[in-house]
């Protein structure tokens, strides 16, 4: 990997191809999020979004006990207009990893709790460590969660199974959250890396149009009635239609060669 020049206090970052590795760099804070991590992470989702040369983008964290634990409790101090504030940071920050045109995968290495998880949840794909603990454990502190919490886990696991997590507050170990539809694979610990990398790779090599569009079409269109999301994939197909890359994709099939889409 290659470390990328611009440096933040709470993050690192290292390219890999066509890959983009973004670290929570807060390992003596089980890398929580403060303010500080919140502006940064958007910072460089932006960057990495202008960036055509990034086709895929991973978000993990340092070391091996937690990808994060959420929110710095320092961050719960203040009025309720700033804790507004700052919720609504969040939600912009993680919407920013929803809404990107690149796929973005969560490479959970530790414990993902509270605006761990969320950040999690708004990753396109997630793969765990066997050893990581998730939850939605803010109601232990007399909180709900504020980052999404309330909203993705619904989506992803379902009512019933999201009311039991955040009411409870209880963490479940990565092979429940697979079993659930959580997570989309646990490997060990010492292979997360390299499952991801693979995994980033040929995210990497699909065409990055086509790739905007089925992000957009599923995230967006699951949303709005059956109807409404069709006519949004119908719209998303026909432009897609009009690509070089659709003419590359063709081409190469009908020539039985690999396809090497430019993303126009």
């Amino acid at each position: 990997m290659k470390s990328v020049s611009k440096a933040y206090e709470t993050l690192k970052i290292e390219r890999e191809e066509g890959t983009l590795w973004i670290i929570l760099n807060r390992p003596q804070r089980l890398n929580a999020f403060n303010a500080v991590m919140i502006e940064e992470l958007l910072d460089m989702l932006n960057t990495a979004e202008s960036d055509p040369s990034i086709k895929c983008v991973v978000i993990t964290g340092e070391g091996d006990r937690a990808f994060s634990a959420g929110a710095d409790l320092t961050m719960m101090k203040g009025t309720p207009v700033y804790a507004e504030e700052a919720a609504r940071k969040g939600q912009e920050t993680f919407g920013k990893v929803e809404e990107m045109s690149k796929p973005v995968i969560a490479a959970i290495n530790g414990y993902a709790l509270g605006g761990g998880l969320e950040l999690a949840m708004a990753c396109d794909l997630r793969i765990a460590a066997e050893h990581v603990e998730l939850g939605n454990t803010e109601i232990r502190l007399g909180l709900i969660p504020g980052w999404g919490g309330t909203q993705r886990l619904v989506r992803i696991v379902g009512l019933a199974r999201a009311k039991e997590m955040v009411m409870l507050g209880n963490r479940i170990k990565a092979d429940e959250a697979l079993r659930i539809g959580l997570v989309h694979k646990v490997v060990h610990y010492e292979k997360l890396k390299d499952e991801v990398r693979t995994i980033a790779k040929e995210l990497a090599e699909r065409p990055p149009i086509a790739m905007k569009y089925v992000k957009h079409a599923m995230n967006f269109g699951t949303q709005v009635p059956l109807e409404v999301g069709l006519r949004l994939e119908a719209a998303l197909f026909a432009l897609s239609c009009s690509t070089e890359d659709l003419k590359e994709g063709v081409e190469a099939f009908f020539s039985k060669r690999k396809a090497e889409f430019k993303g126009k």
